[in-house]
């Protein structure tokens, strides 16, 4: 829950009203023939949405109102850069990745990548699906310049900002398209490797997806690289998860959960409904859970490094601000978030990582 000193009874009835009038006024536009039991809508939904109001203004509440699921998702993704305060943008959890990953706080998988794996080809060509503003793609093309990097996404101002950066790197060997990847028809068999970078959970149909589209690309014993979320579909985490994210939360100081651009503070969380999740971006972990199954399917593994989020992507949503690495940033506030990881290592140990980070070859059948 959401707790404010002297808080005011009469708008948090408002802002129920406009939740309700928000998931109604979609209703009728969703697609549930392939959903699962889930949690329909939940307290987490109604805070969500007051939030984002807050953080992003009603331009960004309106534009769920949009008729097809594509617009909706696009809408999600086509904006200039986004003030938010996910766990993502905390110095401390990224150099979490990289030591899970790589073994090193201040080596990246993309330094990782290129110093370990694909040196001696002297043509690699890779497919990169969902690259959003291609930062990831970009730094990969300017650490191996024999690489030969497309890539595809259908967000127009994310992918101007991609170009403008190349040409200001002088990079020739990455190029653009600005395509609906689900329609788009790739060429058989032309590409060493395909790249997700925090893309492909947003692909419905994962096995269908992987087959006809992915491997459809790759050359044989081709690679597939990932970056991914590969937990629940639609983040609907068990209740075990719930109560442990709810554990890792009470575990912050007060003054570190008020929530990001709001008098609020962050109390408890109660998990996501599935309407919300449709409505802001029907492609959100839309078959997530499917991943590594249909990859173990068609690929080995070269590499797979699990890195968790399992507590921390939840439990820092919306206060994550506290945690960047500025001048109000002490050894306090450190320890807050050593203990966390501690607390998502320990829940890690029985049960199975959110993200992982994986290197996976074509089997010989395909």
């Amino acid at each position: 829950m959401i707790s404010q000193d002297n808080n005011s009874h009469f708008q948090d009835i408002t802002y129920q009203i406009i939740l309700t009038l928000f998931l109604t006024s979609n209703f009728i536009l969703l697609n549930l023939q392939t959903i699962k039991p889930m949690r329909f809508v939940t307290l987490e939904d109604i805070k969500d949405v007051f939030i984002k109001l807050h953080q992003r203004g009603s331009n960004f509440l309106l534009s769920k109102l949009k008729i097809t699921p594509y617009a909706r998702t696009k809408s999600a993704f086509n904006q200039e850069k986004i003030d938010c305060a996910n766990f993502w943008i905390i110095p401390e959890v990224r150099r979490r990745w990289n030591r899970l990953i790589t073994g090193h706080s201040d080596i990246g998988y993309e330094a990782f990548l290129s110093a370990n794996y694909f040196q001696n080809a002297k043509e690699f060509k890779v497919l990169a699906l969902g690259s959003g503003d291609c930062s990831h793609e970009l730094l990969l093309a300017e650490l191996n310049p024999h690489w030969q990097i497309d890539c595809f996404d259908f967000c127009e101002k994310r992918l101007n900002s991609a170009i403008k950066t190349a040409k200001d790197k002088k990079l020739n060997n990455i190029a653009f398209y600005l395509e609906n990847i689900v329609t788009y028809s790739f060429d058989s068999q032309k590409y060493n490797a395909v790249f997700f970078h925090a893309s492909l959970h947003h692909f419905d149909k994962i096995p269908h997806f992987l087959k006809h589209t992915v491997i459809h690309s790759l050359k044989p014993k081709g690679y597939l690289i990932i970056n991914e979320y590969v937990g629940k579909n639609r983040l609907q985490y068990s209740k075990e998860q719930i109560v442990h994210i709810n554990k890792a939360l009470q575990s912050i100081p007060k003054e570190y959960r008020k929530i990001h651009k709001t008098r609020y503070y962050k109390n408890h969380f109660s998990g996501n409904g599935i309407f919300k999740m449709i409505i802001a971006d029907p492609s959100e972990c839309v078959d997530s859970e499917n991943i590594l199954p249909a990859i173990y399917t068609h690929f080995d593994i070269v590499l797979e490094k699990p890195y968790g989020n399992n507590l921390l992507h939840s439990t820092l949503k919306d206060i994550a601000h506290h945690f960047i690495e500025n001048d109000d940033f002490t050894a306090d506030k450190q320890q807050v978030l050593q203990n966390l990881f501690k607390m998502e290592d320990n829940f890690l140990q029985s049960n199975p990582s959110d993200y992982v980070f994986g290197i996976y070859q074509l089997k010989n059948k395909e």
